[in-house]
């Protein structure tokens, strides 16, 4: 008992510390902590409605300076404005952010296939099988993929309505 319970402790040291010396052996680097910075200001819904598979890679880009900051739509406006602040960059120089989608679903074509429900990565649509689903708007970024997945066509993409969180006064013109 005493052998075997030594050989377990030997092994795991031994093992622990390949381990180790395989970290640093192996290292890939430092993390660039803006890129980690940005990347928790993103929503992380890796919706990909930025061109980008997810946040991480977006956040990359937006570090590296390959894609502007106004490139996430679920972030809206206040995402761009923090990033730029974040960055020193000026907001103006880059023009508009691409309006926010909402999901809508038409109940009078709504079959109940659950198919939309599954497909959305932020869990935006409720509803149960054979009945109406509903888009919760708080939730949902307009990824588009439970669009893609309804075999009804009963899912369309709508610009959210201008709210006090989301109204924007654009600097008037120089005359």
């Amino acid at each position: 008992m005493l052998i075997a319970t030594l050989v377990l402790t030997l092994l795991g040291l031994v093992l622990g510390g390949l381990l180790g010396l395989a970290a640093k052996y192996f290292a890939t680097g430092e993390d660039d902590p803006m890129m980690k910075e940005i990347e928790q200001m993103l929503p992380g819904s890796q919706c990909g409605q930025c061109g980008f598979p997810g946040c991480t890679p977006a956040a990359e880009a937006i570090a590296s300076g390959n894609a502007d900051v106004t490139c996430c739509p679920p972030g809206g406006r206040a995402l761009a404005e923090n990033l730029a602040r974040l960055l020193d960059i000026d907001l103006s120089t880059l023009g508009d952010s691409p309006e926010p989608q909402l999901a809508t679903i038409n109940e009078t074509l709504c079959t109940g296939c659950t198919r939309c429900y599954k497909a959305c990565p932020t869990d935006a649509i409720v509803g149960a099988s054979k009945q109406i689903h509903v888009v919760v708007s708080k939730a949902c970024t307009g990824c588009s993929q439970c669009m893609e997945a309804c075999p009804e066509d009963c899912i369309s993409l709508t610009t959210q309505p201008v709210t006090l969180e989301r109204w924007h006064w654009s600097k008037p013109e120089a005359a």
